[in-house]
């Protein structure tokens, strides 16, 4: 029911970026991505539907053949399938919400 920041480890997601699994219920999860300046979440695609949120810095997204630069505060919604992904233009936070969850970041 409760997660605490303290006790959950950062995990690689790529050169330059971890992640950490804030919170997970049956249909949704809360996953927390640090970028350091340069770092590329790299276009991808995934069948879950998936909210970003800029927490901290300013990023390129990508998503759906568009182009947007987001800072704090601003969110891009990816539709399930979707090619999207990210580019830190300076070092920063983002929290994803996906659902389903993703299995794969369980493993």
């Amino acid at each position: 029911m409760f997660c605490f920041e303290k006790e959950i480890s950062p995990q690689p997601a790529g050169e330059g970026c971890t992640r950490r699994i804030l919170a997970v219920n049956q249909s949704q999860m809360l996953v927390e991505v640090r970028f350091e300046k340069g770092a590329v979440g790299a276009d991808h695609t995934h069948p879950h539907q998936q909210i970003t949120y800029v927490l901290e810095g300013r990023f390129e997204a990508r998503c759906a053949g568009q182009k947007a630069i987001l800072g704090p505060g601003d969110t891009v919604t990816v539709p399930a399938g979707a090619l999207h992904g990210m580019t830190a233009l300076e070092q920063g936070v983002l929290l994803d919400i996906f659902t389903p969850i993703r299995e794969d970041f369980l493993k």
